[in-house]
């Protein structure tokens, strides 16, 4: 007779609602474990999924993800000269909150400008339509926006039609991607309300006034001093075959005066950097929600076997060996473990194609979560064991 089977199958309800609340907290810690990683994929992405050897960027800046970084528009020609680069093209990076095809709220997504006619920093992971081929009026977007293949977006006063759709494209934030060509981009970067307009190119003139210049001579002068220089973010570099890289960046920091950075280490700066803080605090929360769970699990087995005390006595009293008490105990600890276990796994699988955020599960990881939680159980049990072998006897007869 396997007692512990018997003893499930009489307190059944308790048992099952007992792996359904247990569950519900390892599902936690199965997705807190898939935001960890997914924190760090997203801060990654478009690092990894930019097809460039080299990063120029401003000079004294770690851009263009962890802070801004400006150049003028045609540092790529002076980059492009180095000797060693097979290509260079610019590139536009920025964060935007519009509200796109009518839906009823703004969406906050991040616009990439680039040279869509060979240049560098095109979109990757198309799953629907292609790459743009136009100079302007051609985006591509990541799915989580909610745009259809040829759907129409209006940004600055285009219409831009939806070319291709990407999976997966995100920033650093989790906030999906949007690709333009680069002076569209631009365009709806440094675009301004027309009266924005009116009132800035007012103020220039009463400037100008002040100076000495009026009238006709002001209005020439107008243009120059009345807008801004167009920019772009940073410079992405192709280096040619057999060329040193550290050489062309060497190159390329004393005599164009930029910074320049290889991929590694543009995602050693993101993840020492900007999701330094946040993986800090997502990792102690699972190691919290951990700690939490094993102790659940070892209050609720020592509860299970305290109630079942009189029985253990009586066990003992009949001449049952230590072992049926020992089998009894573990077997009812092991099949809550396991079974809750299975439970969160699968809440874990049903959770996760609707959050918000990009979910990563390692397999490793898990396995390490189940060997923790399943060593968790066997302590939980060792506890229980070691109060049931100290019952004497004489408490099955009331004493």
């Amino acid at each position: 007779m396997d007692l512990a089977v018997k003893d499930i199958r009489r307190h059944l309800g308790k048992f099952l609602a007992t792996i359904a609340g247990v569950s519900m907290l390892l599902a936690i810690v199965l997705v807190m474990n898939g935001i960890f990683r997914g924190n760090i994929a997203d801060g990654v992405w478009l690092i990894e999924h930019t097809a460039t050897d080299l990063w120029v960027v401003e000079r004294g800046r770690g851009g263009p993800f962890n802070e801004s970084s400006r150049m003028p528009a045609d540092a790529w020609k002076s980059v492009a000269a180095t000797p060693g680069i097979a290509r260079a093209s610019p590139f536009v990076l920025y964060t935007a909150q519009r509200e796109l095809a009518g839906r009823a709220k703004e969406q906050i997504f991040t616009v990439i400008g680039y040279d869509v006619f060979g240049g560098l920093g095109g979109p990757g992971r198309l799953v629907e339509g292609r790459k743009i081929e136009a100079a302007h009026y051609e985006i591509v977007v990541d799915a989580k926006l909610g745009l259809a293949l040829g759907e129409r977006v209006e940004l600055s006063g285009d219409t831009y039609t939806v070319v291709g759709v990407a999976s997966g494209a995100v920033d650093g934030s989790g906030n999906p991607l949007v690709y333009m060509a680069l002076g569209d981009a631009q365009k709806v970067q440094f675009e301004q309300d027309d009266r924005a307009v009116v009132a800035a190119r007012a103020a220039t003139l009463r400037r100008l006034d002040r100076a000495g210049w009026r009238g006709e001579a002001a209005q020439r002068l107008l243009p120059l001093v009345g807008s801004a220089p167009a920019q772009v973010n940073a410079v992405l570099v192709e280096l040619a075959p057999g060329a040193d890289g550290a050489a062309v960046a060497q190159h390329i920091r004393d005599w164009l005066y930029f910074n320049v950075y290889t991929t590694d280490e543009e995602r050693a700066l993101m993840v020492e950097g900007r999701l330094a803080r946040m993986s800090g605090v997502l990792g102690l929360f699972r190691s919290l929600l951990v700690l939490v769970s094993i102790v659940i699990i070892a209050l609720i087995v020592y509860v299970l076997t305290i109630e079942k005390i009189k029985s253990i006595a009586t066990l003992k009293l009949i001449g049952a060996p230590n072992r049926v008490i020992v089998r009894l105990i573990m077997e009812q600890s092991l099949a809550l473990t396991l079974a809750s276990f299975g439970g969160a796994w699968l809440l874990r699988e049903a959770i996760a194609p609707t959050f918000p955020r990009t979910l990563e599960f390692l397999p490793q990881e898990t396995a390490l979560t189940f060997g923790v939680m399943l060593a968790g159980g066997v302590v939980a049990s060792l506890m229980a064991i070691w109060h049931a072998l100290r019952t004497p006897p004489q408490l099955a007869l009331g004493g």
